[in-house]
C-alpha cells in the first residue's frame, strides 16, 4: 500500500490553519506575538523587519517574501529595530473588513505582514509541535520559496478583495502554506540521521531516506504486528543498525514509535466517530479491549471512553 506519512500526520493531528489577519507599519514600531499553544505563521508581504526572541539571541532579519513559523513555545517580537516598546498583538485595532492593523507613526507603509496560526488543540499539540524546530525561517530566495510566494500572493488578494467565501479560502491557503513549510523542512534536512536541524520526531525520521520505507510500512498497516527484523529488512539494514538510526532520528525505538502512532490513530477515531472501543482496538492491532484501554491510558493519560467524552464536550 502506498501511503503518505506527512499527509497522515496532518490528518491525525487534526491541524487547522486559520488566517488571523495582518498589519502595516511605518516609522518605529514593534509587536509582540504569542503562540498560545498554536503554531504561529508570519509572512512578510512588503519591506522588512527584525524578529527578536524573548529568550535572547541575535535578531533575525526578515525580508519581503520570507515566512516564519514558530512552535508557539516562546513569545517573540517583530519590530523596525531593537529597543522599541512592543505593542501586544491583542491590543492592535483591526479593520473589520480587511483584518489589517496599523503600527508605528505616520501614513507611510514601510512593512506589510500577514499572520495566521495552526490550531493543534485537538491532539494537544504533541505530534506536530515536537517534530518542528522552535522557529522555521523560509527565506524568499530559497529554491522552495516560489510556491510560498504564490500562496502568499493569493492570500493577500483574498484579504484585499473580500469576495464571497473569503474565510474558507483563506483558511485553505494558510493550510497549504503550512504544508509547504513542512516540505521545506524535509528538503533542507539532507536525508540524513542528523535531520538538518530538525528535532528528533516523525518528521526527522521521514526526512531520512533510509528510514522512510519502514515508516511507510508502519503507517500503511498499523494493525500489523510488525517486528524489528521486518522493518530493518525494509530499510536494508541490520536490526542493530536500524534500531540505532531510527531512535536517533525519531527519538524513540521503532516499536515505541509504532505504539505511539497507533495511539494517535485511536485518539483521532475517538474524536471523530462513535465506533465501539473494541472495534477501535482491533483497528490498531489489539485483540483485547482491556489491553488497548490500558495502553491508551498510559500514552494519553485518560481511558478511551473518558477521552471521547472530553473531546465531545470540547467540540
Amino acid at each position: 500500500m502506498t501511503v503518505d506519512p506527512l499527509s497522515e500526520a496532518l490528518a491525525v493531528a487534526d491541524a487547522r490553519s486559520v488566517f488571523s489577519g495582518g498589519f502595516t507599519a511605518g516609522g518605529d514600531w514593534a509587536i509582540q506575538l504569542r503562540g498560545r499553544d498554536r503554531l504561529k505563521v508570519n509572512a512578510v508581504l512588503r519591506g522588512g523587519c527584525l524578529l527578536v526572541r524573548d529568550d535572547g539571541g541575535e535578531p533575525l532579519r526578515l525580508t519581503e517574501g520570507d515566512v516564519v513559523i514558530s512552535d508557539g513555545g516562546q513569545p517573540y517580537t517583530l519590530c523596525s529595530r531593537p529597543g522599541v516598546e512592543p505593542t501586544d498583538s491583542d491590543d492592535v485595532v483591526m479593520d473589520p473588513e480587511t483584518r489589517m492593523g496599523r503600527l508605528g507613526q505616520g501614513e507611510a507603509v514601510d512593512v506589510a505582514c500577514m499572520s495566521g496560526h495552526i490550531d493543534l488543540s485537538r491532539d494537544r499539540g504533541d505530534l506536530l509541535r515536537r517534530a518542528l524546530p522552535e522557529l522555521v525561517h523560509v527565506r524568499a530566495d530559497s529554491p522552495e520559496a516560489g510556491v510560498l510566494r504564490w500562496l502568499i500572493g493569493q492570500l493577500a488578494a483574498e484579504m484585499r478583495t473580500r469576495r464571497a467565501g473569503v474565510e474558507f479560502v483563506s483558511a485553505q491557503l494558510a493550510q497549504l502554506m503550512f504544508v509547504q513549510v513542512l516540505r521545506v523542512c524535509l528538503a533542507e534536512s539532507g536525508g540524513t540521521p542528523s535531520g538538518g536541524g530538525l528535532p528528533p520526531g516523525w518528521l526527522r525520521a521521514l526526512a531520512d531516506e533510509r528510514l522512510a520505507p519502514a515508516l511507510r510500512l508502519m503507517h500503511g498497516d498499523p494493525a500489523h504486528p510488525w517486528q524489528l527484523e521486518e522493518l530493518a529488512r525494509a530499510a536494508a539494514m541490520s536490526r542493530t543498525t536500524f534500531a540505532v538510526r531510527f531512535k536517533e532520528a525519531a527519538g524513540v525505538p521503532p516499536l515505541t514509535y509504532l505504539l505511539n502512532w497507533r495511539m494517535n490513530l485511536a485518539a483521532r477515531a475517538l474524536r471523530q466517530d462513535t465506533a465501539p472501543v473494541g472495534v477501535l482496538a482491533r483497528s490498531v492491532g489489539y485483540t483485547s479491549e482491556s489491553a488497548f484501554s490500558n495502553a491508551f491510558k498510559r500514552a494519553v493519560g485518560v481511558a478511551p471512553r473518558r477521552y471521547r467524552e472530553e473531546a465531545l464536550a470540547r467540540s
